[in-house]
């Protein structure tokens, strides 16, 4: 059951973290997503087959260290953003801020858990969340492609060192899934205990607890 319960909330962190993409872009003035039908919290417009339930659910069942998922990528133009300079590096850190955002709430949900009455499995959900989005919102701001951290940092750069990262940043994506499963292969074996540690430390700090 608990299994379960991580796998859902995994699910939906991934999914608010693409619907916030697609309501900064509306925020600054591309209604694409909107348009789409993509600014809503129902969960299957955004399923994505591999990355928001085969790729989670062997995460999950295999008890990775890694907590990661994508959903349909929520669609936006770059071109119809009123400000040319920060907009795209704003919708790109938008998923993330979400993450962290309830990461923190739900963090301070648990460190205060005695004064809300929290009974343990309450403590443990409220948790759930916190870890899960903080590992989601950390993991998304690593530069590499395809990464928001990646697209945050090329579109805020000015063109001439851009314009390179962009290069990068098209020929990764044409390989598709594969760039980002190479990419995690890496991460896990390479990066995988340094971050983790990293991520249950300020985990620690918000919640004064460990997962």
């Amino acid at each position: 059951m608990a299994t379960l319960l991580t796998l859902i909330v995994l699910i939906l962190s991934v999914i608010a973290h693409e619907v916030a993409h697609g309501y900064a872009a509306n925020s600054l003035g591309d209604p694409t997503a909107r348009l789409a039908g993509r600014l809503t919290l129902n969960p299957l417009p955004h399923i994505d087959l591999m990355g928001s339930i085969i790729l989670p659910a062997l995460l999950v069942f295999t008890q990775s260290p890694i907590m990661f998922g994508w959903a349909k990528p929520v669609p936006y133009n770059p071109y119809n953003l009123r400000n040319q300079r920060w907009g795209e590096t704003l919708v790109a850190i938008a998923g993330s801020a979400t993450n962290l955002l309830l990461a923190v709430i739900f963090g301070l949900v648990v460190r205060y858990s005695t004064a809300f009455g929290l009974d343990a499995a309450a403590l443990s959900f409220a948790a759930t969340i916190a870890f899960i989005n903080l590992f989601l919102g950390l993991f998304n701001l690593i530069p590499f492609p395809p990464l928001d951290g990646f697209t945050a940092l090329r579109s805020a750069l000015p063109w001439h060192l851009s314009s390179g990262l962009l290069k990068m940043e098209q020929q990764l994506r044409n390989a598709g899934a594969m760039s980002l499963l190479l990419f995690l292969f890496v991460f896990s074996y390479v990066f995988a205990g340094p971050f983790f540690n990293l991520v249950l430390w300020i985990f620690g700090l918000i919640t004064g607890a460990t997962p």
